[in-house]
């Protein structure tokens, strides 16, 4: 299967934009910006503009269309997990991401076979942008929702997503 990833704990990552502004402590030493900036050759920062990556859509419907046919993935059904992220944070608050972001949850609901691990720093911003069919149940079937936990001092973000509708809630700390 093309397209797979060195993070053992998911099968694929997906960045539907790259970049994003340092948000907390947990920032510091980001591998995404070293990543992005030095290999990639892109400016990262509060005011720069984030790289929108429609051409790895296709990757995703590859996914999607391997899963269908019954290839496992790493938790050995046919459901493939995709960190969605890895490169940038789908809850950074900026207008240039409305429609990606869109885009982005589109995307995810046409992929009924891909679980998508949805990873952020801004737990405040969650329910801001989830989309408008989200729903108070358990969100939709195929999304599971985190936060990151650097440190005690934002492990209220833990409360935050407790809050939130989701069949899976993580953290990662």
């Amino acid at each position: 299967m093309a397209n797979k990833t060195l993070i053992a704990w998911t099968d694929h990552t997906w960045n539907p934009w790259m970049g994003c502004a340092k948000y907390s402590a947990g920032c510091a030493n980001c591998y995404a910006e070293t990543l992005t900036k030095n290999t990639m050759g892109l400016n990262g920062g509060t005011d720069a503009p984030r790289q929108i990556t429609t051409s790895t859509l296709k990757n995703v419907l590859r996914w999607q269309e391997a899963a269908a046919r019954g290839v496992p993935g790493i938790l050995g059904n046919g459901n493939h997990l995709v960190f969605v992220g890895s490169l940038m944070d789908w809850t950074e608050d900026r207008p240039d991401l409305v429609a990606p972001r869109q885009k982005m949850w589109q995307t995810i609901k046409e992929c009924p076979q891909l679980w998508f691990q949805l990873l952020t720093k801004r737990a405040e911003n969650i329910e801001k942008f989830l989309p408008p069919d989200w729903g108070a149940g358990s969100g939709y079937s195929n999304v599971w929702l985190g936060t990151s936990i650097e440190d005690m001092r934002v492990a209220d973000r833990a409360d935050l997503l407790k809050g939130i509708p989701a069949v899976v809630k993580f953290i990662s700390y």
